[in-house]
């Protein structure tokens, strides 16, 4: 099998010139069996003559002319349509006569420019065959003519559609490339937002808070190890996110869960941000779409937190159920930032909120913030466990 698909790829890498040969040799070869001769397509009384060197030479320019019938449609279509034309004159009847329909459809599919024009020159010769015929034997019908004439223009309608329908495909594949690019730079931009910002903005925070710790060697040389420290993150957080657009990766980078709020929690804690946690339930033992969703939430309420009221109490709760995961983030309004909250953006792009909310809304799930009574902020998101678990099998 494998040999098999091998050889068929190899083939379809060939020209096209080189994969229609065969069968334009193959028409070539039936049309010298004396059995098949009956079986071609003729037009008029004319009666048959006996095939002689001549009749190699009509047979030859009704069948070789297939192998370019994708590379040079219109000049495929013209010297079928002589060679028919030769063959009907002639009474050189075989089975060759059957390539002008192969042709037409070919030529209909294959043909990018002057498409009104081939068939425009197409019925004027039929119709000087049609009459070379008639004076030929003086016993041709119209209704045959016509008849013969309309299933030929049926062939050409079967390349049209062929043609349309393959440029349907095209536009419909280049659409789906396209959505499929834009779906996948907006998670990288939401991964890259997420986790600089979240990064950046805690060592912001502890950096402002050394500049008053001179005072206190161990308090600053803590601070400092906690910025050395959330750099590490950032660093290796950012190079899994280069590794995914590595071509030559196997996709196999680490996603953060729900599992690992803890962890996240105390980062936020060292940068001076007093975080309670608490959870309920035990979180899923591997990652999947919600959990990796309320991580991502309680890292973007965190990093407000940390931006636009730091210093003040923020309480995380997390509970994990097997049906969903529940995630509120309450921040007090008596921080350092005055009390703009976790959910406060002033000045900034809300590309945060905005993109969870998005991403909560994917997974059927619920998104939603609160302004405290006190100045504080609430983020509150449902994931549904179900419907990640389904997408994630998708």
């Amino acid at each position: 099998m494998t040999d098999l698909r091998g050889a068929m790829d190899r083939w379809r890498r060939l020209d096209v010139t080189v994969r229609d040969l065969p069968l334009a040799l193959g028409l070539a070869g039936l049309a010298f069996l004396p059995f098949l001769r009956d079986y071609g397509t003729q037009v008029g009384e004319l009666p048959a003559r006996p095939l002689d060197g001549w009749a190699v030479l009509v047979i030859a320019l009704q069948c070789l002319p297939l192998a370019v019938r994708r590379r040079f449609p219109a000049a495929c279509m013209l010297l079928v349509a002589v060679g028919f034309a030769a063959a009907q004159v002639t009474g050189y009847h075989s089975f060759a006569g059957n390539t002008l329909g192969i042709a037409l459809v070919s030529t209909g599919a294959h043909l990018d420019r002057r498409r009104r024009v081939v068939p425009a020159v197409l019925t004027v010769g039929y119709v000087a065959l049609a009459v070379a015929l008639d004076r030929l034997t003086g016993a041709e019908r119209v209704d045959e003519l016509v008849t013969f004439y309309l299933a030929m223009a049926l062939a050409w309608g079967v390349g049209t559609w062929l043609r349309s329908t393959r440029a349907a495909e095209a536009e419909r594949r280049l659409r789906v490339a396209q959505d499929t690019l834009v779906a996948e730079r907006t998670r990288i931009a939401r991964e890259l937002h997420d986790v600089v910002t979240h990064h950046v903005t805690a060592m912001v925070v502890q950096t402002e808070a050394a500049k008053y710790l001179t005072a206190a060697p161990e308090r600053l040389e803590q601070t400092l190890d906690a910025v050395t420290d959330t750099g590490r993150h950032a660093i290796a957080d950012l190079r899994q996110l280069l590794d995914l657009l590595d071509p030559g990766h196997d996709g196999a980078a680490r996603t953060p869960s729900a599992g690992e709020v803890r962890d996240l929690v105390e980062q936020t804690r060292r940068a001076g941000q007093p975080v309670e946690l608490v959870e309920d339930g035990e979180p899923a033992g591997s990652a999947d779409s919600a959990g990796l969703t309320a991580y991502r939430v309680v890292q973007e309420a965190l990093t407000n937190a940390l931006k636009h009221a730091h210093g003040a109490a923020t309480t995380v709760d997390v509970r994990h159920t097997e049906r969903e995961i529940v995630v509120e983030i309450s921040t007090a309004g008596s921080g350092a930032g005055g009390g703009q909250g976790c959910g406060a953006v002033p000045g900034g792009s809300g590309r945060g909120l905005a993109g969870l909310r998005e991403r909560v809304e994917t997974l059927g799930g619920e998104f939603g913030t609160e302004r405290r009574d006190d100045g504080g902020f609430v983020v509150r998101a449902r994931m549904p466990r179900a419907y990640s678990a389904v997408a994630d099998r998708t």
